[in-house]
């Protein structure tokens, strides 16, 4: 990032307040999301990389932050984004509760459903996908294994899960880890007249070159997210120049830093997918009076008028008693502000 469109570190801390959110279920293994809140000239911004992230894979995290506070989220193209509910690696007798925080059921276009995670048996997921499928008949289903499953794995338990899901299995997201490992699995897929989709996700924001995935043919389909992109921008190059479709899909980010997402699939021209910026559903509180949860399948994009007097996105504007509330002090202050420190440094120094 040239160093002139940063500023300067002091001025990013200053505007920093750090908060814990609960969540409702466990996921990615959290119970609570905690992540930096920034304020700039055009707005709130998020800054949440996990906390096993090291400052080079942060830094593209706080360069999107940046982009959003300093220099805005750009102008819309649609109102509304459709969106998918997610289910986390849960038990059948607890899915319909989570799905009720989506709406009413009827009105839920797809939904993205967690698989392959630890402790879990392939019967595991399986029985997750068919409940899910028994309760929605006429949505479209997901699976996302973040990478876990080897390619002989992903044959067997994608085969299993296309047999339930029948038409209505749309994709499988990064099954496997890795762009080479991807391109094979759809050819063996293919071969042996299975015709699953597949989305890369990892594949795509954890790559040094993103758009080898597009080049080697390993997806049908991309799954974009802002922070690990480095802003909504490169994220809107990146989906442009690879000529695949896109999801756009949150990184467990509060309304403030989902406001990103929403504003990267209001720019993008076609959205063939109902995307996954449902997430806000799985937290137990939020930071923003009204947070960005869907409704009838859809979340609006918040937008404010610039100077012009044109339409851009914006972030709605966080409460001052929310945020005390959930503030983060202390040691874990400080650790967030070595972490935003560090991140900068790469930044600057790129």
């Amino acid at each position: 990032m040239p160093q002139h469109q940063l500023p300067e570190r002091a001025e990013l801390l200053d505007a920093a307040v750090i908060v814990s959110v609960p969540m409702r279920t466990r996921f990615r293994g959290q119970t609570r999301r905690e992540v930096m809140l920034l304020r700039g000239p055009a707005g709130w911004a998020e800054f949440g990389p996990f906390p096993e992230y090291g400052p080079r894979e942060s830094s593209h995290w706080l360069q999107a932050a940046v982009h959003a506070a300093w220099s805005g989220l750009g102008s819309p193209v649609r109102e509304q984004v459709p969106v998918n509910a997610t289910v986390p690696a849960i038990g059948p007798a607890e899915v319909e509760g989570v799905l009720t925080r989506y709406g009413d059921l009827d009105s839920i276009p797809a939904v993205k459903i967690k698989v392959a995670e630890p402790g879990e048996t392939g019967e595991d997921d399986a029985a997750r996908v068919a409940e899910v499928c028994r309760l929605l008949p006429h949505a479209g289903i997901r699976v996302d294994a973040n990478g876990a499953w080897s390619i002989a794995e992903a044959v067997t338990h994608l085969s299993a899960i296309a047999e339930i899901a029948g038409e209505a299995f749309e994709y499988a997201e990064q099954p496997v880890a890795g762009i080479e490992p991807l391109a094979d699995l759809r050819e063996q897929l293919h071969s042996r007249g299975l015709p699953i989709r597949i989305a890369a996700d990892e594949a795509v924001r954890k790559a040094e070159d993103p758009f080898r995935v597009a080049a080697l043919g390993a997806a049908d389909l991309l799954v974009v997210k802002v922070p690990p992109l480095g802003g909504v921008g490169r994220a809107l190059d990146i989906v442009t120049r690879s000529g695949l479709p896109a999801v756009v899909s949150s990184a467990l980010d509060t309304s403030v830093g989902l406001t990103a997402g929403l504003a990267l699939a209001a720019q993008l021209p076609a959205l063939p997918y109902a995307c996954g910026l449902g997430t806000v559903s799985l937290f137990d509180a939020e930071v923003v009076a009204e947070p960005l949860i869907p409704h009838g399948g859809v979340i609006q994009v918040p937008v404010a008028q610039d100077p012009a007097g044109g339409v851009v996105v914006r972030s709605p504007d966080p409460v001052p008693a929310l945020v005390q509330q959930h503030r983060v002090t202390g040691a874990r202050e400080a650790w967030w502000f070595d972490r935003l420190t560090a991140a900068y440094d790469v930044l600057h120094g790129s």
